[in-house]
This record gives C-alpha cells, sequence and structure tokens, in this order.
C-alpha cells in the first residue's frame, strides 16, 4: 500500500512539472515564468545564494532537472541513492537536500579526479558533506562493489554504458525504487539495449519527461513495481 501511494503521488508530481516547461534560452536559464525551477526558496539564505549562483558547466544537470531531481528524492522518501556521473555537484547538491530531509544518504561515482576534487569541495559548502559521499573510480568498477540496497539511481554518465549501470545496481534495488537516466532523448541511439530491458520486463514502469527544455532532452524516470 505505502509502495502505491508513493507512486501515485510521484505521478503527480511528473505530471505537474511536465506540464510547466517554458521555451529553451541557452544552457543557464529557460525563460522566465511559471517553467522556471522553484526549488530553492524554502532554503537558508546562505545555501539557497550558493545554489542559485551556482558555476554550471555543460556536464551538469540542466536546473529544472535538478530540481525534479530533488522532488523526486523527497517525494518518493528515499533513503539509499547512487548518482552515476558527478561533474562538479550541481545535481548531487540538489538530491542531497532531498536526502538530507528524508534521513537518507547518497554516493555518487565519476571518474575524473577534478572533477571529484571540486564536487567534494562544493558539497562541503553547501553543507552536505554528511549527506553526500562522492567516490572517484570507474563506475563499471565502483558500483558492483556498493553495499546495500538501494532505492534512488540517477544515471548520467557515458550513454552506451546505461545499460552496464543498470545491470551493476539492479540486484540492489528495492521494489518501489526509482531509477532516472538522464539524456534519452538526444542521446537514444547509443542506448537501444537499455531500452530494450527496461521495456520489455514486467518489473518496470516508466515514462520519459522534459523538464527543463534548455537542452532540449529528457529524462526517462522509471519505477520498480516489483
Amino acid at each position: 500500500m505505502r509502495q502505491s501511494l508513493i507512486l501515485i503521488r510521484t505521478l503527480g508530481v511528473l505530471i505537474a512539472m511536465a506540464a510547466f516547461v517554458g521555451p529553451a534560452s541557452g544552457l543557464w536559464a529557460q525563460e522566465s515564468g511559471a517553467g522556471n525551477p522553484h526549488v530553492t526558496n524554502d532554503l537558508d539564505p546562505a545555501r539557497k545564494a550558493f545554489i542559485d549562483g551556482f558555476p554550471r558547466i555543460g556536464l551538469n544537470s540542466a536546473p529544472g532537472d535538478a530540481a525534479m531531481l530533488r522532488i523526486l528524492v523527497e517525494s518518493s522518501g528515499a533513503k539509499r541513492g547512487v548518482e552515476v556521473g558527478t561533474a562538479t555537484g550541481y545535481g548531487a547538491i540538489l538530491m542531497g537536500i532531498g536526502f538530507e530531509r528524508t534521513g537518507g544518504k547518497l554516493v555518487t561515482v565519476d571518474i575524473d579526479p577534478k572533477m571529484v576534487k571540486i564536487a567534494r569541495e562544493n558539497l562541503r559548502t553547501a553543507g552536505l558533506d554528511g549527506v553526500v559521499t562522492v567516490v572517484q573510480g570507474d563506475a563499471l568498477e565502483v558500483l558492483p562493489k556498493l553495499e546495500g540496497s538501494f532505492d534512488f539511481v540517477y544515471i548520467d554518465a557515458v550513454k552506451s554504458d546505461y545499460l552496464k549501470y543498470f545491470q551493476a545496481l539492479e540486484p540492489k534495488l528495492e521494489a518501489g525504487a526509482m531509477i532516472v537516466a538522464d539524456n534519452v532523448i538526444r542521446s537514444a541511439g547509443a542506448m537501444p539495449d537499455f531500452f530494450a530491458a527496461i521495456n520489455n520486463s514486467p518489473n518496470y514502469i516508466s515514462t520519459t519527461i522534459r523538464s527543463d527544455d534548455s537542452k532540449r532532452d529528457g529524462m526517462l524516470v522509471i519505477y520498480k513495481v516489483k
């Protein structure tokens, strides 16, 4: 019953967020209006200022996508999350706030030592270094070694390896887990095996959403029903 209620509530969030997408206006933001993410309004001034002024790079999640990730974490009550592809930590910070609110933890993995160093500094500045752990290494080697089960996964790394990341984590996924995969519109040609694994399994339901139109792309949101 709890999983069904979480699914219904989360799908409502997805529908509401997907309805408010404005036209593109470059990398940094969408045009002002209802479609803009408003996901830092409840934060203390210092943390809000840091996130609102975050020096994003092209590898970071778009603001609307990062906002959606926080909303999904909090609304689902997720406790143990994994991010594949940290970059400088923008998405990890927004998810980290969600996990801070649920009393959970996030592990984020990146192969680039420079990115890992910057991400750790940014998480420390945001006051989330006790919630989010940054692991340096090849995700295909790190993920199989992670202990315990997980109820939230965000994949945003090498597109042709999405199925491999998913397979490494699938045995650790709880029923009711949510998996979010980025760049599934523009990079669809690189991941047909991943789509087939999800679409042909009775264990998952999924939908593609575009929560930030600035990059003309979308995220696949997957729910593990059993």
